[in-house]
């Protein structure tokens, strides 16, 4: 056998050998014997290294010690999916993508949903670059050294890879060498691991990856994110990867029908046991990619993708008390404080009620014995009753009338289905939890200032309000326990840092009810600066795209308040920006100003992500959904049929990307 064949197969003995072990947990040698093959392939490789190869088993040990991980902002947002229980959300789900398509011309993908943690691994000429944890969906930790250890995972891809590739997938352990895992430890006498997802997850942060090599994780790659734009959908995109080397699970299936998606559904549900590893449900995405776009986004997830959860195992116990919490927006949420039970590998203490309607629907008594489950198997949540065992005395859960922070008189506003402290300026946990929102990522990403600090320096009467963050000094923080010079001047120079955050992310950061991130971007991309945003009326507002009555209200009663004005009119003394900045790139001209444009179909000579700029960097907006503001519609091929109904019933004009181009003049 020549050496380039001997190299071959030592290391295909290896990977079976590696297989064996880490994954079936089923070794077929000895430790010792599978050191011999390893130093056997070890001096080969050197003694030839012009046979070397990236993905060989002893490239896989790991040495690389990482004392802290660096942060990454990915090139696209790791967004989590909208996720149901039931087969009737599903089925609403499923109106809503025709009803955004216009039409029952559309196929899902369904794939398993694997109980792990996300990666994103970023390929450059088939070379694996980077290696990125989920984080909080914006930002996550280079792990790179980590990951290459994964016995199955390839770092050099073949065939004709695009020269930049965003791989997105899952990093597991299988429930065998989850298993073999905690019998080494008991043998040792240390403490067992809950559960298989908890040990990837903490496996990836280790520092040393020599230690990680020795954790048998393992990979599925689910999404592909490539800009040459090869393939017409998301099927398409898999087989590619799968040839190029990339580990993709063929536990997937093309559905043409929702009933189709159910009965995919039900069979994973009933084999999901027999599999070798977690997994927690079924993802469902809209295969054709330009039907995606189509479909587009919200501000946490995309419209083309849902995740169905299967039921999980249940425990029973005793409700020892009703408590409630109080969030930034002032709403209430009762807290079922449990006598602890254990459930799937934790302790269970506390359970989410949501709000008054969970609680009466549940019929809930003092002291009542109730079945917990955990939703997706994190969150903790009380599904029923066990009537058999409730004492015929016990008395009703009676739902608060006043804040238990305040005391203030709670109001239920009609349509909403969260009692509220309708005391934003006097109740602490809500001046407290507005000041954490803005120092948060998504709005002005202060991260040297943590949760704790901010209650710590409300409770000592340093903060009272978001313009106070502006007023503080490096002294004051200082006078704080556990806090140092050099962290004081970290906080301080964060909140200066802040001051260049754009004006969409401030004005998320203010806390708003109703102004999410993408309602913030809207209103700041329509109103330009805070001083005509806080001038606008409910009739102004409405005609911004996607800005209903509710919102339009919320942003009204917000800058009327004269508080407010005055911590605004701080802001702005702080330097803070409260206007967007507006350069040749954004506009362009103001030919569109005051037209809403919606996009639906496929174009020839640009993208719709190119469109959508021209539009607003002509002055003008571009709509999500054909109603009477519509000006125009953009029509491309594949266009739903019932979108052009729709305009044409209102007839509203539709243009083609041809006479587009013409009117912004490209």
């Amino acid at each position: 056998m020549d050496v380039k064949n001997k190299l071959s197969q030592l290391r295909k003995n290896l990977e079976q050998h590696n297989y064996n072990y880490y994954v079936k947990a089923e070794p077929t040698i000895s430790d010792t014997e599978y050191d011999f093959l390893m130093k056997e392939l070890e001096a080969m490789e050197a003694d030839y290294p012009e046979y070397y190869d990236a993905d060989s088993p002893s490239q896989k040990v790991g040495g690389v010690i990482n004392k802290s991980f660096e942060s990454f902002q990915h090139l696209n947002p790791m967004l989590s999916l909208g996720n149901t229980y039931n087969e009737d959300e599903l089925k609403e789900f499923d109106k809503r993508v025709e009803k955004g398509l216009g039409t029952n011309q559309y196929e899902y993908v369904c794939e398993l949903k694997f109980d792990g943690l996300s990666i994103s691994l970023h390929y450059e000429n088939g070379i694996l670059e980077k290696a990125v944890t989920r984080g909080d969906g914006v930002k996550g930790d280079i792990v790179t050294d980590n990951v290459k250890t994964i016995k199955t995972l390839k770092t050099h891809l073949k065939g004709d890879v695009p020269n930049k590739l965003e791989a997105r997938g899952e990093i597991f352990m299988h429930r065998a060498a989850f298993n073999r895992l905690n019998e080494q430890r008991v043998a040792k006498g240390d403490k067992e691991y809950a559960n298989p997802r908890n040990v990837a997850s903490g496996t990836l942060k280790q520092q040393d990856s020599a230690d990680v090599a020795k954790r048998p994780l393992d990979i599925f790659i689910y999404h592909i994110i490539e800009k040459e734009n090869r393939f017409e959908n998301h099927w398409q995109s898999l087989a590619a990867a799968r040839n190029w080397g990339l580990k993709v699970s063929t536990d997937a299936k093309i559905c043409s029908t929702m009933n189709d998606v159910l009965d995919f559904i039900q069979v994973w549900d009933n084999k999901r046991h027999e599999l070798g590893y977690d997994i927690d449900g079924v993802v469902i995405k809209v295969n054709d990619f330009h039907q995606r776009e189509e479909l587009g986004f919200t501000a946490k997830s995309p419209r083309w993708a849902i995740s169905f959860k299967f039921k999980t195992l249940a425990a029973s116990t005793e409700l020892v008390e009703v408590t409630y919490q109080v969030g930034r927006t002032g709403s209430i949420t009762p807290v079922a404080n449990l006598e602890p039970v254990q459930l799937l590998g934790t302790t269970v203490k506390r359970a989410s009620l949501h709000n008054f309607d969970e609680i009466e629907r549940l019929g809930l008594h003092k002291n009542d014995v109730v079945f917990v489950e955990k939703g997706g198997e994190i969150i903790p949540k009380i599904t029923g009753i066990n009537f058999e065992k409730r004492n015929p005395n016990s008395i009703p859960i009676q739902y608060i009338t006043h804040c238990p922070e305040c005391n203030t008189l709670l109001v239920r506003e009609e349509g909403e289905a969260n009692h509220y402290c309708p005391n934003e300026l006097g109740c602490p946990p809500q001046i407290i939890g507005k000041i954490q929102h803005f120092t948060h990522r998504k709005a002005c990403d202060i991260q040297s200032l943590g949760d704790e600090t901010i209650a710590t320096l409300y409770r000592e009467g340093i903060l009272t309000n978001i313009a106070d963050l502006y007023d503080l000094k490096a002294e004051q923080i200082m006078g704080l326990e556990r806090m140092g010079e050099k962290s004081a001047e970290n906080i301080i120079e964060g909140i200066f840092q802040s001051k260049v955050v754009p004006f969409d992310k401030v004005l998320f950061g203010l806390g708003i009810r109703y102004v999410g991130a993408t309602v913030a971007q809207k209103l700041a991309a329509a109103y330009k600066n805070i001083d005509a945003l806080a001038n606008a009326n409910i009739e102004s507002l409405e005609k911004v795209d996607e800005i209903g009555t509710r919102i339009a209200q919320s942003v009204v009663e917000y800058f009327s308040d004269p508080l407010n004005q005055v911590m605004i009119q701080r802001l702005k003394t702080a330097g803070v920006q409260l206007e967007m900045d507006v350069d040749a790139n954004q506009l362009v001209s103001t030919i569109l100003e005051g037209k809403t444009i919606v996009i639906s179909g496929v174009f020839s000579q640009y993208s719709r992500d190119e469109l959508v700029q021209m539009i607003t960097s002509n002055g003008g907006k571009k709509g999500s959904s054909i109603s009477s503001k519509t000006d125009f519609l953009l029509a491309g091929d594949k266009m739903g049929p019932s979108k052009l109904e729709k305009a044409e019933k209102l007839e509203i004009p539709i243009i083609s990307e041809e006479t587009f181009l013409e009117m912004v003049q490209v």
